[in-house]
């Protein structure tokens, strides 16, 4: 794997991965009980815990290159939802905390929040393109 943009702008968005994976794992209940004040739709309820696994393992693989296209793609998925999410709560109204890196903030979720997810989406569509 050589060090080149697409990389790079992968990588990025896999730190921010392990970083709110790591955040959320210390966070413990603490994070889960905000997680669930965001209200993710009925389907993805049973995965809510499995989150900062899942950021954990997808931000690493990012970083490490493996199957590039795949999980930048997968990346774009995860980010999509979670940005999903924030949208129809903020359209509703509704403003819980973020649960995005770290149970300390009781900071609500805002517009912000939104904008950095796309952000963060453009990076790894421009990883991939």
């Amino acid at each position: 794997m050589e060090i080149n943009f697409a990389w790079a702008c992968a990588s990025v968005v896999g730190v921010v991965f392990i970083f709110a994976g790591i955040q959320k794992l210390l966070a413990g209940i603490e994070w889960l009980v905000q997680a669930k004040q965001l209200r993710p739709p009925r389907i993805a309820q049973p995965f809510v815990p499995m989150v900062p696994y899942i950021e954990l393992v997808v931000g690493g693989l990012l970083i490490a290159g493996v199957q590039e296209i795949p999980v930048r793609m997968l990346s774009i998925v995860l980010l999509s939802s979670f940005t999903a999410l924030l949208f129809a709560r903020l359209a509703a109204g509704e403003r819980p905390p973020c649960a995005c890196f770290s149970f300390r903030s009781t900071r609500p979720i805002g517009w912000s929040n939104v904008t950095r997810n796309v952000g963060l989406i453009a990076l790894l569509v421009a990883s991939i393109v």
